[in-house]
């Protein structure tokens, strides 16, 4: 088995009867007895994410469970033995954490067997194209698209930028790409990416209001892009609203809220959209992937 814990996104006080379970009776609500994700890593991996989360009672804990690979659980006088393989990962300096006193040393030394560094996207661009490529199939086969291949001038684009999200801002940009295609507009650093500031309005006694700001915000983002992928697959709403993942009905609306033409039109050279945005509450249309690490 391959167990997965990822200790920052479980409460501290949460986290120690997750990793070793507990017994019946064992604090209040506990109604039966369960294993923890050691017991259940058994001739496995146990992998924990985001290690340096852990607090410093657990790291004694864990520390002793690494010496003899023995533990109890929560309200259990008796030991338990488990042979596991355990993988730690951090984005954080340990170092550092330990010069702070956020982490035990004598713990870090235990887990630091063999050490991989994953450097930054921008410090291997090496890696670019093959990555580009494998989001690429993924993209496509998840959306149900058919982008085609990128160009050289797409590929030297994406090698030349220096990328401050890392894997996460490199994954979106190509889930962009597959989206509304156009690589012009969606190649890092153009004008069409970067101008995405909303005016800063203030009312009368100084304050900005950020609630508004951020609506507003939104609302024009959700209908660009509502205009962007109808576009790219000429006005066909059923297929627009299936790549945006909403139902026909609500594609429907916000095209109406957001003052679009509901009608297939082609461009002409005097035609323009009235871009001023409607009111109503902005949705989230497409959840951003990430299952990259910084």
């Amino acid at each position: 088995p391959f167990i997965k814990v990822n200790c920052a996104a479980i409460p501290g006080n949460l986290l120690e009867s997750e990793l070793f379970g507990f017994e019946k009776g064992a604090f209040t609500g506990a109604s039966h007895s369960k294993p923890g994700r050691v017991e259940r890593a058994q001739d496995g991996t146990l992998f924990l994410d985001e290690i340096a989360e852990i607090d410093h009672g657990l790291q004694a804990k864990l520390l002793q469970f690494l010496q003899d690979g023995r533990f109890s659980r929560i309200g259990e006088q008796e030991e338990m033995r488990v042979e596991t393989r355990v993988i730690c990962a951090t984005s954080r300096d340990m170092e550092r954490e330990i010069a702070n006193g956020n982490f035990r040393a004598d713990l870090f030394y235990r887990i630091n067997v063999i050490r991989i560094r994953m450097p930054r996207l921008r410090d291997r661009r090496e890696d670019v194209l093959l990555l580009a490529d494998h989001f690429l199939s993924q993209f496509n086969e998840r959306f149900e698209r058919t982008a085609p291949p990128f160009s050289e001038g797409f590929v030297r684009a994406l090698q030349s930028w220096n990328w401050p999200g890392n894997i996460r801002e490199f994954e979106n940009r190509i889930a962009r790409y597959v989206i509304l295609g156009d690589e012009d507009a969606q190649a890092p650093g153009s004008s069409a990416v970067r101008d995405t500031t909303v005016p800063v309005e203030s009312v009368p006694d100084g304050s900005i209001p950020l609630k508004h700001i951020a609506k507003r915000a939104v609302r024009d983002m959700e209908r660009n892009l509502i205009l962007q992928v109808l576009q790219a697959n000429h006005w066909n709403r059923r297929k627009a609203a299936e790549i945006l993942k909403i139902s026909y009905r609500a594609l429907i609306y916000k095209i109406r809220e957001a003052g679009l033409s509901s009608k297939r039109q082609a461009p002409t050279r005097n035609s323009s959209i009235d871009a001023t945005p409607s009111t109503g509450k902005a949705s989230k249309l497409i959840s951003s992937p990430s299952n990259g690490r910084d």
